[in-house]
């Protein structure tokens, strides 16, 4: 895993001040050091210019990029962030082709894939990546990224230049370039938040290649092009058939991501989704005479708080007890108390550069940093609820039938913390309703289907679309803000898109909750583990936490100085502060309530101090 930054524009021959843009690239890449400090590149031609930081996975002497290779006088380099999983396949049909190989990194691979195939190349590649390529044959920088979003790939078009970054703060340090928010900024952060429109950046100018794209920029200009959509086809395989299919997907997806330079561990909550993953993993390493390093999270006294309610029935330490029971496994249990996660929420905006899922995104990268001293490469049980239907807005009708997003469908609490003049000129009930009918407009339809049908294949893609690469966001910037990377078995596009058509009565098969992914998952696990109720990412319950928040919210407040004050109604905070606290009615998600309401302003509040932004 890497950080790559870069820029190119067609009216500068950088390399006539080689020394100062030089120096930018450096800036630039050493801005993103934490994604990767093992080795450093920058690569400078009259048009483009390329920078890299990199964590070393696969060939861990031998990989350094940017990588450059020539065919007669033209020059195409790369620089990626990512891994590929199918790389053996490619290089064989590459070394068929002539094409001969210095490394046994995958880079490699993608760039001669590239030389061959041209942008169609994309296609070929089963992975998570980001990557851009200077062709100077066709004078064009490309950017790509993967399919379903799960490395960032930021940019900005200014006076006729292209600046890009794995993370906005890196285009921040290309002369001309600011962070500045407009009003939409806020009503990203406001309306959406911590969700954002597929390609917003947030910040004014800011824009994210879109999952499942490529980005073009040439003497003609900057477009962007999708290479891969979900569709929606036809599902005529039997039940058992379904089982047996999607177990073999998920085998193989754990298998291939399990290729590695260096030893990988996984994340293991006690949930039926890590432990699947783990237990493939565990398996894959007995086989080669290993064995699996393992970490749960949790908070300091949550033994005694915790409070079930209907989107968290029950703790999950009970259940990571009877793997370590059913798998030999070299387990660590890993906690945080409750002011390091309060400090934590202002290190998760700086991995973010945006406000977040506020304690949520601070655990888990309290927890990451801590894995990062055992693993540099861990694997991860996210999506499986976006794809097999585990949410409750999958399944209660409240939210079923909702007409907005359904993990977010009362904004009631985000409008009456703003200042009434603000809340009236963001509209944020119409920037989100619009959002929300924009995405459903997209939504791939399938002749046949009866209104019921229809309306499961909408929350399906909805929560493709907009809740997982939410947590594929958080996930990337919470583990890499240590360079620690984070793979996702169940995000291998192939999954994706074969559960995507397959028919809700399958995927909640006899009325079981993920029905489909538990009995595909038979024979792996004990069955108290397979058969548990969803019980999400652990959150602290602590008394103490809540404490922490309210009275750093107060100072903030009692601060004028503060750039909070001009966004939100005084008096309407601290009804919030004073008001009990209700850990069952979420504003965002299953786990984000009322005192993460108030953590988010803390973040907001940090953010617009440290970049000085306003509305």
């Amino acid at each position: 895993m890497c950080g790559i930054s870069g820029f190119a524009g067609f009216n500068t021959d950088y390399t006539a001040e080689k020394g100062r843009w030089t120096r930018i690239l450096v800036s630039m890449r050493e801005k993103l050091s934490h994604r990767g400090r093992d080795t450093v590149g920058e690569y400078l031609a009259p048009n483009c210019g390329l920078s890299q930081t990199r964590l070393t996975i696969r060939d861990l002497y031998g990989g350094n990029q940017p990588i450059v290779r020539r065919r007669g006088a033209e020059e195409y380099a790369i620089i990626y962030n990512g891994e590929i999983y199918n790389c053996d396949e490619l290089k064989e049909d590459l070394s068929s082709k002539g094409y001969s190989f210095e490394t046994t990194t995958d880079t490699e691979v993608i760039l001669y894939a590239y030389m061959e195939y041209g942008i169609e190349s994309v296609n070929m590649l089963n992975g998570i990546f980001a990557y851009a390529i200077w062709d100077s044959a066709e004078r064009r920088l490309m950017l790509f990224r993967d399919r379903c979003g799960i490395k960032p790939l930021f940019y900005t078009v200014k006076d006729g230049s292209i600046v890009f970054a794995s993370e906005p703060k890196a285009l921040f340090l290309y002369p001309g370039i600011k962070a500045e928010a407009d009003l939409n900024s806020f009503r990203e952060v406001l309306g959406l938040g911590p969700a954002r429109t597929e390609g917003n950046g947030v910040f004014k100018g800011v824009k994210e290649i879109k999952y499942g794209s490529v980005g073009i920029f040439s003497p003609d200009g900057f477009r962007e092009e999708r290479y891969w959509s979900l569709k929606s086809r036809q599902h005529t395989e039997s039940y058992e058939k379904t089982v047996e299919y999607t177990s073999y997907l998920i085998k193989d997806a754990v298998k291939r991501q399990m290729v590695s330079d260096v030893p990988v561990c996984s994340f293991l909550s006690g949930g039926v989704d890590s432990c699947i993953v783990t237990a493939l993993a565990s398996r894959y390493l007995e086989e080669k005479g290993g064995r699996l390093n393992t970490f749960s999270f949790d908070f300091t006294g949550n033994d005694k708080y915790f409070k079930s309610n209907s989107f968290q029935p029950e703790q999950d330490r009970p259940y990571v007890d009877k793997m370590l029971a059913a798998y030999d496994l070299e387990h660590t249990y890993l906690f945080c108390d409750q002011k390091e996660l309060a400090d934590e929420l202002y290190a998760s905006v700086d991995a973010k550069d945006l406000p977040g899922m506020s304690d949520v995104d601070a655990s888990l990268l309290h927890f990451c940093r801590r894995v990062k001293e055992h693993n540099k490469v861990t694997l991860t049980g996210e999506c499986a609820d976006e794809i097999f239907g585990g949410y409750p807005w999958f399944h209660r009708e409240e939210f079923f039938k909702a007409d907005t997003f359904p993990w977010s469908i009362n904004m009631q609490m985000r409008k009456d913390i703003l200042k009434p003049a603000l809340e009236a000129e963001l509209k944020l009930d119409d920037y989100v309703k619009q959002a929300y009918y924009n995405s459903l407009a997209e939504v791939p339809a399938l002749e046949g289907e009866d209104e019921q049908q229809k309306r499961r294949r909408e929350i399906s893609f909805l929560n493709i679309k907009w809740f997982m690469t939410t947590l594929l966001d958080r996930m990337d910037r919470a583990s890499m803000y240590s360079g620690l990377e984070a793979r996702v078995p169940f995000a291998d596009h192939r999954i994706v898109e074969y559960v995507f058509n397959v028919p809700w009565e399958y995927k909640c098969h006899n009325g079981v909750v993920k029905g489909l992914l538990r009995d595909s998952a038979k024979g792996l696990l004990p069955d108290e583990i397979l058969y548990r109720r969803k019980s999400p990412y652990p959150k602290t319950y602590n008394p103490e936490y809540e404490v922490i928040l309210k009275k750093r919210l107060r100072d903030i407040l009692a601060d004028y100085g503060q750039p909070l004050n001009a966004i939100v109604d005084k008096p309407a905070v601290m009804r919030l502060i004073t008001a009990p606290s209700d850990y069952g009615k979420p504003w965002f998600g299953q786990l984000m309530a009322a005192p993460q309401m108030i953590a988010y302003l803390i973040q907001i509040n940090y953010w617009m101090d440290k970049y000085n932004l306003s509305v």
